[in-house]
């Protein structure tokens, strides 16, 4: 989608500091962050929001999460805690819309979030 900041980050258009990648997917240090460790994990394909998940979608899901948390292990957060955040529609705070995880750490996390 030549609109969309995140397939510019993918086609390699728009400049980000990438932390890891490979064939489906990128993950990325948030330039907004709200933890000392703030990684966005996207797929490569573009999916606006998590309503257009197909099921054809599932696996490549399963893939964001478990890369979601390799990088925790890989950034030293993994054994104190992490957390994960898949927002949906403006409403759940979500700006960009290609659906991305938001890995959240290195410091305790209040519950309930928002």
């Amino acid at each position: 989608m030549s609109d969309c900041l995140f397939c510019g980050i993918v086609n390699g258009e728009i400049d980000a500091n990438i932390v890891a990648d490979d064939d489906h997917w990128v993950a990325f240090r948030d330039i907004n962050p709200q933890a000392p460790t703030h990684i966005l994990v996207i797929p490569k394909k573009h999916v606006a929001t998590v309503n257009n998940l197909k099921a054809e979608d599932e696996v490549l899901v399963g893939e964001l999460v478990r890369a979601a948390g390799q990088i925790a292990n890989d950034e030293g957060i993994a054994e104190e805690g992490y957390r994960l955040v898949l927002n949906t529609n403006a409403g759940a705070g979500q700006s960009v819309f290609h659906i991305h995880l938001h890995l959240l750490g290195g410091r305790p996390l209040s519950w309930p979030a928002g």
